[in-house]
């Protein structure tokens, strides 16, 4: 007779071995499709009841959930995936993983041992998926026996959690996870090395910046996790800026923060009066620069946990390697009751913000009430998840303020149909709180089948969609650069309330600027996923049509 595992107290599967590591590093919750080659681990996953899985729709949609759970947790989220397609059908949300550098762990099956790399065409095979998922991953490590699983599982984890964080592959065989093998006395996963930086470089750092008058901080995504520093250096009088992906670090409610209005005419106007920037964790992204050539305050000096980010997009005037966190608080250690800012500093600072705020409302047209809408039905420490739409390019990465770095969500890569499927995961991370996401028509059809998943598994998620019946961004692009012809952008969509009626979803349509308040206030109130439709067609246009990012021209 042989033994099952569960009839076992020393030998155990690799499957439950990755169980039992994945719990011992603090996981709650997975996602994923479950496939021949990766069910030993989910097998031990359902049989040990102590990780909620969720299955997806589709391998993108479920490394999207477990990027938007993770990004809501400030945790290391984990995805499974089966072979070859299967690896492959997540690519593209891996790379979103990696651009905002989330923390995700990636376990993909693997053909058998004895059939791997001799391309003999053995079901689920892929040529070369190794070097695939390495070219869309932080790093990616293949199993080669039972024996080895635990170790290359806690340097994947310790990987993806190192700073700069980001999603890790590993790739398991079939017949190794569902070898046997003695149990381990120890799961326990392997500690995260933090970088510090020397104490005189630090010393040097604040010798600087306590020579300023004018100081401005940018933070990005790379510094959610030095709220507390940032916060401090803010109420000595610094003022502060983020890239999108750092907002909410310091409460954007603050008097002395620009929000992620980093590149309005006004606030570059104003980084000319500054006599100082000190960048941290932002790697200065194109499309929050205007393509590297918005003119920003000098000296120019940055923090960055990754070597190879000095003077990557920005030439700077000195660099510290190490951790947002650490420098930030060390910083407020130095400067607390020594910085000299200058009197009108505050004041001109909030002038450039708002200024900046009221011209970009000036281009929204209806949706400006629209927006004010929102913003007062909306509640305070709600989860603002947004997909790439033309309604988020404009207002939804700026104008609702965010109080915390974790309430902000947004496809960073720029990839469409992300946002609902990461709404859909930052939901069951959120931990009561609701959470909103914005997404367009055409961008919520990439992703359609995750709307099943939401229902099925409770998802407290309001879902708003823009519905402008195309692609609307890239009709505007059109219209501005290609003489209007308009080209491959309508789209056929189903009709959303009788989708939502099959489902089982609450649905409304807001088909009038003066009925949304009232409407979304009535969705929110539902405990479970939700969908409000806007029918921008009805509505009107934008006063300002947007086509794509600004960029410099002079």
């Amino acid at each position: 007779m042989v033994e099952s595992p569960a009839m076992s107290k020393h030998n155990i599967t690799t499957g439950e071995l990755v169980s039992a590591f994945l719990e011992a590093c603090g996981v709650q919750t997975a996602f994923g499709v479950v496939s021949i080659h990766n069910l030993p681990m989910l097998d031990a996953i359902g049989r040990r009841g102590k990780i909620r899985f969720v299955p997806s729709r589709g391998e993108a949609g479920a490394v999207n959930m477990a990027d938007g759970y993770a990004r809501t947790q400030g945790a290391l989220g984990v995805a499974f995936t089966s072979t070859g397609t299967g690896a492959g059908n997540a690519a593209g949300a891996l790379i979103e993983a990696e651009t905002a550098g989330t923390p995700l762990l990636h376990l993909t099956g693997q053909i058998d041992l004895p059939y791997l790399d001799q391309g003999r065409g053995y079901i689920h095979e892929a040529k070369a998926q190794l070097e695939m998922l390495q070219s869309i991953s932080k790093a990616v490590y293949r199993v080669w026996s039972p024996e080895s699983v635990l170790g290359v599982l806690r340097e994947a984890v310790r990987t993806a959690l190192t700073a700069p964080t980001g999603p890790v592959s590993v790739e398991i065989p079939a017949d190794i996870q569902a070898a046997m093998l003695p149990q381990p006395d120890d799961f326990s996963p392997l500690p995260v090395p933090i970088s510090h930086p020397r104490e005189s470089s630090l010393d040097q750092l604040a010798e600087r910046l306590a020579t300023a008058k004018r100081p401005l901080l940018w933070l990005g995504g790379g510094a959610r996790h030095a709220r507390e520093g940032a916060i401090r250096l803010v109420e000595c009088g610094m003022g502060m800026v983020t890239s999108v992906n750092g907002r909410g670090i310091v409460p954007e409610d603050h008097p002395l923060t620009l929000g992620a209005f980093n590149m309005n005419p006004d606030v570059e106007a104003f980084y000319q009066s500054c006599d100082l920037m000190l960048v941290v964790g932002s790697r200065l992204r194109s499309n929050e620069t205007k393509i590297y050539r918005l003119k920003l305050p000098e000296p120019l000096l940055q923090v960055d946990a990754d070597p190879l980010a000095d003077g990557r997009a920005y030439p700077n005037s000195g660099f510290i390697c190490g951790d947002s966190a650490v420098v930030l608080s060390g910083l407020a250690d130095r400067l607390e009751g020594r910085l000299q800012i200058d009197p009108t500093f505050a004041h001109d600072l909030a002038a450039a913000r708002e200024a900046a705020i009221a011209k970009l409302q000036d281009t929204l047209g209806p949706y400006d009430a629209l927006v004010n809408a929102l913003k007062t039905v909306i509640p305070s420490d709600a989860l603002w998840v947004r997909d790439v739409t033309i309604l988020n390019s404009t207002w939804g990465n700026r104008l609702p303020k965010l109080s915390d770095p974790r309430n902000g969500i947004h496809a960073l890569g720029g990839g469409i149909g992300q946002g609902m499927p990461m709404g859909v995961g930052a939901a069951l991370g959120a931990n009561g709180r609701k959470v909103v996401s914005l997404c367009g028509d055409g961008g919520l059809m990439l992703n359609i089948g995750e709307l099943t998943t939401a229902v099925q598994e409770k998802a407290d998620v309001t879902l708003l969609v823009m519905n402008d019946q195309g692609y609307g961004v890239i009709r505007n692009i059109q219209d501005a650069r290609f003489g209007g012809r308009h080209y491959f952008t309508d789209l056929r969509l189903p009709d959303f309330a009788t989708l939502a009626k099959s489902l089982g979803m609450p649905y409304w349509s807001v088909t009038a600027v003066s009925e949304f308040g009232e409407i979304f206030r009535e969705a929110l109130s539902v405990k479970g996923p939700a969908l409000v439709e806007v029918e921008m067609q009805t509505i009107g246009p934008f006063k300002v049509p947007f086509a794509g990012p600004p960029v410099k021209t002079e």
